[in-house]
């Protein structure tokens, strides 16, 4: 058979939850702690890569959650489609003399506050990186993602959605001058980790979280506080309280340090915790939950992480009863992603 060899790259990059600490991995405040857990489901990248002919395109993208496809070509006008994609694939310098064809997909809603966004970014590097060799590091993969946001792209970004995507688990993270961060994977028996995974759910507004003017006005004020505003020593302090609890297997001071995380965000502003997350939260103590956080920087839409209790059976019930509550709802099952960014070249190549 002749042709045009063709290699197929995949890769996958998890998101995360129950971020204890969000807010304090950014530049107003020059230094913070961050908890996390990464959890399925994925990211999902395939790259299909062949030698290019003539002046047809380098790249054509397939962001399949979104029903768009398009090319990059030179000479045209920068990011006219997906920002984050379009980037990223700047930033990892593609070769001219190389035509990929590029799939995303992820099975989380997008807004969902998950950090899907460095999710999609981590994921596409570890593919582009591929072409090249694969040797960039989990830490390089997760300073990348977070230039592509900030330098190029001009947003707000905390830098732990990032880390951890590419490197997954469970993490302790100590950013001691943005964006330098010392990161602790938190390894737990097996036994504790499937009880963890066994309690966690996340639940899905229903509505997209996009930053706001309430976000920029909490930033306008962090920052004119300093690094040592009073209202975030608090959010400070929640991360090494979950690192302690998990390793501890002590799920009630999980679910105390989640709760306490919420109510820091709320004192950052009211609006950071919407009617929906009250609602959400609402049922879940009833049903006995231990704790709960609202993800990412909080405000309108986005999603919920519950720690649930011992009992099941109560967990289901409560589940039962939030999607009840809310046809827009909806229960997105979890599980913990001990792996982060994971690339390889799949062996059936096609011509």
């Amino acid at each position: 058979m002749t042709g045009n060899p063709i290699r197929i790259i995949r890769s996958f990059a998890p998101i995360r939850i129950c971020d204890n600490g969000g807010w304090t991995d950014t530049w107003f405040a020059r230094s913070g702690r961050v908890f996390h857990i990464a959890v399925h489901p994925c990211v999902e990248v395939q790259v299909k890569v062949r030698e290019r002919r003539g002046d047809e395109p380098r790249v054509t993208v397939n962001a399949e959650n979104y029903g768009d496809r398009f090319t990059i070509t030179e000479g045209r006008g920068k990011y006219e489609h997906q920002p984050l994609l379009e980037a990223t694939i700047e930033f990892m310098k593609v070769p001219p003399d190389m035509c990929l064809d590029i799939a995303i997909h992820s099975e989380v809603p997008g807004g969902c506050s998950t950090g899907t966004s460095a999710a999609v970014s981590v994921a596409l590097i570890g593919a582009l990186d591929r072409i090249a060799g694969g040797t960039m590091t989990p830490r390089e993969v997760a300073r990348a993602a977070h230039r592509i946001e900030t330098d190029l792209l001009g947003q707000q970004s905390g830098i732990q959605d990032q880390i951890a995507s590419a490197y997954g688990g469970i993490n302790y993270i100590d950013m001691f001058e943005y964006p330098e961060a010392t990161v602790s994977p938190i390894r737990l028996p097996d036994a504790t980790a499937w009880e963890l995974e066994s309690r966690l759910s996340l639940v899905f507004v229903g509505v997209a979280h996009s930053s706001s003017d309430v976000h920029e006005m909490v930033i306008r004020e962090l920052e004119s506080a300093g690094p040592d505003a009073g209202k975030l020593q608090p959010l400070r302090q929640t991360p090494e309280k979950s690192r302690d609890a998990v390793l501890a297997g002590d799920f009630r001071a999980l679910g105390q340090a989640m709760i306490e995380n919420t109510a820091a965000q709320e004192n950052l502003h009211p609006a950071l915790i919407g009617p929906d997350h009250r609602r959400i939260i609402q049922i879940a103590a009833a049903h006995g939950a231990l704790g709960w956080k609202v993800n990412g920087a909080g405000g309108a839409g986005g999603s919920v992480t519950i720690l649930s209790g011992s009992d099941r059976t109560a967990r289901r019930a409560m589940l039962r009863d939030v999607l009840a509550a809310e046809p827009r709802y909806r229960n997105i099952p979890v599980r913990l992603s001990h792996q982060g960014l994971r690339v390889w070249e799949t062996a059936d190549a096609v011509c």
